[in-house]
Formats: C-alpha cells, structure tokens, sequence
C-alpha cells in the first residue's frame, strides 16, 4: 500500500466515530474541540465594540487560522468519507456526505468565509453561519449522541402519533368552521381559517393569528378537546422520547460493559512464542473453553463479543476435519488482521501477491496465507468479510457485481499486481474439508489445466514463465518432503480447467501479465499440525528462491515477528 493509501486509511480511521483506534484519535478529537471553543470565543469576544477596536487585529487572526484549519478538516473528512461508509464513494458519495447533518454544519461553517471574499455576505447572515461552528461540537458529545439515538429509536411511534394529532386536529377544525361559520361570519369566512386557529392553539399563537375564539356552545367544546390535544402534542413526544432516552441510556451502559468484554477477549490473544519458528505469533484459534477460562466470561458474553467484532468469527473446528475421521463439533473463536471491507490488503512492493479468496468460509487458512506472506515479504490480499448464507468465494467469479465487495477487492488486487511484468499470484486454498477425504499428499498445486494433466508444460495454462514454475513445484515438493515429509502433487486431484475463465486473476487489467497459481493446503499442515509456521516459512523461502530469485536473507519485518503484543494490534503492513 502507497504511503497516500496508508495516510488516508489513517486519517479515515481518525475521523470515524465508531472505530475508536488509537491512531491520534484523541489528540485531533481534542484539538478540534479546542479551536471550536476557540472560534467561539472569538466570534462572542467581536460583539463588543471596546474590545472589537482594542484587539481588532488578533481576534482577525485567529478567525483567519481557525477557518484555515477547519477548511483542511473538512476537506479531508470529505476525502476519506468512502474508507467510513461504501455509500460514500465516488463524486456523488461525497456529495451525499455533504449532504448529512455533520457534513452540512462544516460546509455551513466553513466555506461561506472564502464566498465572502467575491460576494459579500449580509452581517448577519455571515456570523450566524461563523457561530454554526459550535454545532461541530456534537459530533464529540456523548449526550448528544445518546438524545439523537433516542429520537431515532422512537421515529416510528413519534411519526405515528404527529399523524393521529394532525388528522384529529383537522378533523376538529372542519367541525369548528362549520359550526362557526353562521355565528362569526366575519371571522370563520373559509375552511383554512378555523384550521389555522386550531395549530395556531399548539404553539401560543405567534402574532395574533387566532385572536377570534369560537362563540357558539359547540365551537368552546370543540375549542377544549383542541386544548386536551395541545398538552397531547408535547405529553407524547416527550414521553416517547422519555422512554427512548432510558433505552439508549441502557444501551449505552451495556456498550461499556461489552466494551470491557471485548478487550477482555482481546487480551487473551496474546502473542504467544511459536518455537519452530522463534517469532511471536497470533495464535489461529482459542476455543471458548479456553477463552471462558482466562478472562472469566460466560459463554453467551464471549458470543455476543464476537457477533460485535468484524475481526473475530465463530468457527467450528470441525469443518478442519475431513470426512473419515468422523469429527465433533468444536466451537473456537478466530481473529484475524483487517483494514478493508473485504477483509486485508497488504502492498509491500513485492512481485508475488498471497491471496486468500476463501477464508471467510474456510477456518485458520486465512492465518496461514497471512504468515506466509508476512514471513516472505509478499503483498497479501484475503477475503474474510462478507455474507457467509449462500457463500460464494472470491476464487471464481462469473459476474464480480453480484458478490458483495468483490469489485473493491479486484480493485486492490488490480492495484497490487499493476506496472509489473512478471507477476505471480497465489491464491490459498484450504484441501481435504469436511466434506472430503484426505488424500495422499498434502499440498496440492494446480495452474488452470485439467485434472491429471501433470505435466507443467501441458497443463498450465495460467502460467507464462513454466521454466520458473517448474522449478519452484520441483523445489517446493523437495523441501517439505525432506523436511516435514510433506506430499506436494501437481493437478492429480482438483480440476482447474473449468475455472480457468472465470478465475479472479482473469478479471483484472493485468491478467495477461500474472502467472495464476492456486495452492490448496490440507487441514492437517494449515490447522493440526505443530509446525505450521514453520511449513509457511519454508513455502515463503521456496517463493523466494526458484520465483524471486532472493537467497534466503533475513526479512525486513523479522524484528516485528519477534515483538510481543495482543493479537495483531501494531503489526506493521
């Protein structure tokens, strides 16, 4: 990822309210505060003329940098609007973020200042606007946002209720103009005078409109069920928004203790030792009897933390086994590293691009291409979001429009593998599922041919540089045979030819230029085996070796595998 990319992912992350990082979250936060109080102050401070003449050029000053400050803010909060919300996206995303409450109140508060310089603005007009910027302020109040969550809550019945007091009450006024209309001829002289007269009852009467009360016996009864429905018409809203504001004060209370169990959850993925390897490494799953034990939640609580999370998941253990050795179910609970919608996106300049396209569906594979990028220094791309009820993986896609983020995700990779001549891509797959049996070997390699085709120069069509390919599945299937007695095959038993045109490679501008690669790793090697690191680390050396053409060094971010800490927070893209 660019230094542009990373800085905007930053700064999104930053202004984003409900994703709390630790990015120079409170510091900007409090810095706005201040110069909003600030501008206030100055804006007060001008309506005195004493001190408006005495200290004239610094309050000028400070509304000048102020203002200059706040314009940079808002650009940039519309800049990252889309890395907030999908529906930000493009010219006309950022035109409906302008178009939110907060997004109105900065353009209000902001952009008039520099209108002022060609067409001058009436005075009051233009400090009306200027004190709108104590508006921002509610973007960083909890009250305000408890309130607004309680009229939200309430919408349905306080709109409900407006309709039934304002049918009712028009209901009234047509009796009241008809039963008026002979005794005040005068007064009641159409349909729309008794109708104002009955509002006009609500809100005090501004400006005498309704100084004409009914005479007749039947207009004063109506007159005092249209008095009853003036204390309905704040007894209700405030009632509702009564009871919403409990609701949200309990939601809020409850949103501190889930608060506290997500940390709780949390720390219990502490970066453990893998002694293979000597690095510090996120474990791939604790199951919840072990995180029930550690941090002294209950079941449903651990639950509820990772129903709340986008970077943890449920999973069940026993989709890592396959069919013959009749698996249990067990429940666990995986964490894994995002920053995108899809799931992870990791430009580290590298020719070789780790993808995992079904990890959302497919437990631990999603750890295992993540460390195996990580260890080899190669840009890592993985599919971890997204709807599971139907799942269909990113691996193939006969239309990318109809797979939700599958066009953000093509996009990344289209960035990540752009420019380069020789790219190689490997897509990680999990092997021998649930459903499955386990086969003799353990990593299986396939290159778009048909299945039994073994020979690389036949049936690769989805690579270009077969001398190189040859030597890697040579060299691949030496090194882990020697080392772990790990079978490696080449297309013996997943046929690849029928995916070939609608593989993901295929779908973005450089296809032409990538050698398309899919590894399908068995449970056994990626969940259950020991030494898992280690394998990742000798397949990354592989890479390395016979594709990159780099003996084996030590890696650029080493000393980040060796540093301890919770999960993946820090980790270094």
């Amino acid at each position: 990822m660019s230094k542009i990319s990373n800085f905007k992912n930053n700064l999104g992350r930053v202004f984003d309210d409900n994703l709390h990082t630790k990015i120079w979250h409170n510091i900007v936060d409090y810095i706005i505060i201040g110069l909003i109080v600030i501008s206030t102050i100055e804006v007060f401070l001008s309506t005195y003329d004493s001190i408006a003449q005495r200290y004239g050029k610094w309050l000028y000053w400070v509304d000048h940098i102020t203002t200059y400050i706040f314009t940079v803010e808002v650009i940039l909060r519309i800049w990252c609007a889309d890395l907030i919300s999908p529906k930000y996206q493009g010219f006309w995303g950022r035109v409906r973020y302008c178009c939110t409450f907060y997004g109105l109140i900065d353009i209000l508060s902001t952009f008039p200042f520099y209108i002022n310089f060609f067409i001058p603005l009436p005075i009051t007009a233009f400090k009306a606007l200027r004190i709108a910027r104590l508006m921002r302020i509610f973007r960083y109040m909890k009250a305000f946002h408890i309130l607004k969550e309680a009229i939200t809550s309430k919408k349905k019945e306080l709109v409900v209720s407006a309709q039934f007091l304002i049918i009712i009450t028009l209901i009234l006024s047509f009796i009241l103009y008809f039963v008026e209309h002979e005794a005040q001829p005068e007064v009641y002289d159409d349909g729309s005078s008794s109708v104002i007269w009955a509002f006009c009852q609500y809100i005090g009467d501004p400006g005498s409109f309704a100084d004409t009360p009914p005479v007749t016996i039947a207009g004063k009864i109506i007159a005092c069920i249209i008095g009853i429905l003036g204390i309905a018409i704040f007894a209700v809203p405030a009632g509702l928004i009564g009871s919403g504001f409990t609701d949200a004060m309990d939601e809020d209370r409850h949103a501190k203790r889930l608060a506290g169990n997500v940390e709780k959850v949390r720390n219990v993925f502490e970066r453990k030792l893998d002694r293979p390897t000597g690095y510090q490494i996120v474990k791939p799953y604790l199951s919840i009897i072990t995180i029930q034990a550690r941090s002294g939640l209950t079941v449903d609580e651990i639950i509820e933390v990772v129903d709340c999370q986008p970077d943890m998941r449920l999973i069940n253990l026993a989709a890592a086994q396959c069919s013959d050795e009749h698996p249990n179910d067990r429940l666990a609970v995986e964490i894994f590293h995002i920053n995108r919608p899809y799931g992870c996106c990791i430009d580290r300049g590298s020719d070789v691009t780790i993808v995992s396209v079904s990890s959302l569906i497919d437990p631990i594979i999603g750890h295992f291409s993540y460390y195996l990028a990580k260890m080899g220094g190669f840009n890592y791309i993985s599919r971890e979001n997204g709807q599971l009820t139907p799942y269909k993986s990113f691996y193939k896609m006969a239309d990318p429009s109809k797979l939700q983020n599958a066009n953000f995700f093509l996009d990344d990779l289209n960035k990540l593998t752009s420019n380069k001549q020789n790219n190689w891509v490997f897509a990680m797959l999990a092997a021998s599922g649930a459903n499955e049996p386990a086969y003799p070997t353990e990593i299986h390699i396939t290159a778009g041919g048909k299945r039994g085709e073994e020979s690389i120069y036949s049936a690769s069509p989805n690579v270009i540089d077969k001398e190189t390919f040859k030597n890697f599945v040579t060299g691949l299937s030496e090194d882990l045979k020697r080392n772990f007695d790990i079978g490696t095959d080449f297309q013996r038993y997943h046929d690849a030819s029928k995916n070939n045109q609608n593989l993901f490679t295929k779908k973005i501008a450089n296809a032409d230029n990538i050698n398309s690669i899919s590894m399908r790793v068995a449970w056994s090697v990626s969940c259950w085996n020991m030494q898992r690191m280690l394998i990742a680390k000798h397949i990354a050396q592989v890479i390395n070796r016979n594709i990159l053409h780099i003996a084996d060094m030590p890696n650029s971010e080493e000393n980040e595998l060796k540093r301890k800490d919770i999960a993946y927070s820090d980790y270094k893209q």
